[in-house]
């Protein structure tokens, strides 16, 4: 029987409350919201324009992490249960459809992995730097 754990992904404080990161993690919307503060400075307007990007505006960066490491914790729960139910022989989940949603979960587990482990290297990166 297969099993996935729960896996705790440890981000440094600093990284979640200690910095206001408000940027956007899509780099068109980054490129627009500074095309946008351009413009307004320009104008004589103020230096702080308002992104409708769902990142930014749904927190920052420690809201879109937390909200990617919800989305792979479901799609694991997902994955197990519907292994569960095939291990029990309910009719309507397929072995196919038990394969690609392991998968989808293993894939994004794997994601998340490199994303943390970005996290950290980054992190020992700054800790590096002489002041």
């Amino acid at each position: 029987m297969l099993s996935f754990r729960s896996v705790r992904l440890v981000v440094p404080d600093f990284l979640i409350n200690g910095v206001n990161m408000t940027s956007p993690v899509n780099p068109l919307a980054s490129a627009l919201q500074q095309m946008q503060t351009m413009a307004a400075q320009a104008a004589g307007g103020s230096a702080s324009v308002t992104n409708d990007s769902s990142a930014a505006s749904a927190g920052g960066f420690a809201s879109a992490l937390k909200a990617s490491i919800d989305k792979i914790s479901g799609d694991q729960q997902h994955a197990v249960g519907e292994a569960q139910a095939f291990e029990v022989g309910s009719s309507n989940v397929s072995l196919n459809d038990v394969m690609v949603d392991m998968q989808k979960a293993n894939v994004g587990f794997q994601f998340g992995l490199q994303v943390r482990n970005k996290l950290v290297s980054a992190y020992n990166d700054i800790m590096q730097i002489s002041v």
